[in-house]
């Protein structure tokens, strides 16, 4: 019997399918998630074995996310020129020397120099040098009335993979059980963290040569027409991480560590509830963006979240800091795949890549400026001041957004808005 190989990669009477390149970006970003979820808890616990202060801390928090922002920045605009499957293969290569690098560094400056060129974030989601690229090839992948629901199962799958991952902080204590060193305990779990990256480059080789955005001109566009409403957006985006990286979670769980004497494991479990509550929200954020509008979902399910923040800054009962923080982890997130379906759908094709970079960098650089701040304000006789500011700074940032933008609408909307006077229209006339 002969075996041919069909044109769509198949062999054979048996039909063998290459996974979509939706299904691949899935697949990666659920192995990223699982390396971001007990990154954001054992990295604190990890700087806390090593001796180091809530400032100190907070300044390697700051220095991470300083990088994320330029790497993010470089590879944006390198979207717009090159294959985003290479640029993919990069940032996994990136994410394997990170969890390799870090175990074998203890020097206060050279954790601060790591943590700035690589992967590892103190606040796991939708940030870093992978999310524009995987953003622009699944907006191209989609069209505008699917483009809402395939961002909020990207977000979903994150955010289970990454509630999964918080589970994983618990390995360290299980090993201390065994007699293992504390110490070597969380450092092997940035060796997982390496894995996981090499696991992310296998998918990303998979994709197409030349991905979904090849270049469609000798000199593909950048911003044109959409700067003014990118550079707003990014200017409005960059306040909203100001305020939350003043509560990111590495810095949260520092906080229960610190204010409650929270272990490592008590954090790790509560943290999975919290993020898969999260996860849960992104598609229940799609279904209400269609009902309400991308604009309003964001705001209105932001603002209770962080009146939940404020509060839990000011309880003194562990339980109910706990209740407090899962509302608003069930609440907080849901602007996540809203957000990023807004900006790609108020741009033009050719300038998605730059958009998701340019709305995403300032987002990282200011959030970068507020953790050191946090750090040093754990130490004070409030602990919970970085929480109360956070969540003052992200009601006044809703409020803004909703004021700014909610005549400017994404074209499913403008085009549901069409429909209904027509569909009266109809009706009056039959």
């Amino acid at each position: 019997m002969t075996i041919q190989s069909g044109m769509d990669g198949s062999v054979g009477p048996w039909r063998v399918r290459r996974p979509s390149n939706v299904a691949l970006l899935f697949a990666a970003r659920a192995a990223r998630g699982l390396g971001d979820g007990f990154a954001a808890i054992i990295l604190p616990a990890y700087l806390v074995e090593l001796g180091y202060s809530p400032f100190q801390i907070g300044v390697v928090a700051t220095g991470a996310l300083l990088g994320t922002a330029i790497l993010t920045l470089g590879v944006g605009w390198l979207g717009a020129r090159h294959a985003l499957r290479h640029l993919l293969l990069v940032s996994a290569f990136v994410m394997v020397l990170t969890g390799a690098a870090f175990p074998m560094v203890e020097a206060f400056p050279l954790v601060v120099v790591l943590a700035f060129v690589g992967t590892i974030n103190p606040s796991p989601g939708d940030i870093g040098i992978f999310v524009p690229l995987e953003h622009a090839m699944l907006a191209s992948d989609t069209d505008d009335r699917q483009r809402t629901q395939v961002f909020a199962r990207y977000s979903l799958v994150g955010g289970l993979s990454t509630a999964a991952g918080a589970l994983l902080a618990t390995v360290p204590d299980i090993l201390v059980s065994l007699d293992m060193p504390r110490l070597a305990a969380l450092k092997a779990m940035f060796f997982v963290y390496a894995g996981l990256g090499l696991f992310g480059s296998l998918l990303y080789r998979m994709l197409p040569e030349t991905g979904t955005l090849q270049r469609r001109q000798s000199t593909p566009s950048v911003l044109g027409p959409s700067r003014g409403v990118v550079y707003r957006l990014a200017a409005l985006f960059s306040i909203d991480a100001f305020a939350g990286g003043f509560a990111v979670q590495s810095l949260v769980a520092l906080w229960l560590f610190e204010r409650f004497e929270m272990s490592i494991a008590t954090a790790s479990l509560f943290f999975f509830w919290s993020n898969t509550l999260s996860a849960f929200s992104y598609p229940v954020a799609a279904r209400l963006s269609r009902r309400f509008g991308l604009v309003n979902t964001m705001v209105f399910t932001h603002i209770p979240s962080s009146l939940c923040l404020i509060a839990a800054a000011c309880l003194p009962n562990l339980a109910g800091v706990l209740v407090l923080l899962s509302i608003r982890a069930a609440l907080s997130q849901m602007d996540v795949p809203t957000r990023t379906s807004y900006v790609m759908a108020v741009v033009t094709p050719e300038e998605r890549p730059a958009a998701a970079s340019v709305t995403a960098v300032p987002r990282s650089l200011a959030s970068a400026i507020s953790p050191a701040l946090a750090g040093a304000m754990l130490g004070t006789a409030f602990s919970g001041l970085p929480l109360v500011i956070c969540g003052v700074l992200k009601i006044a940032y809703d409020i803004t957004l909703l004021r700014s933008f909610r005549h400017i609408k994404p074209p499913e909307e403008v085009n549901r808005a069409i429909q209904r006077p027509a569909g009266k229209a109809e009706e009056l006339a039959g």
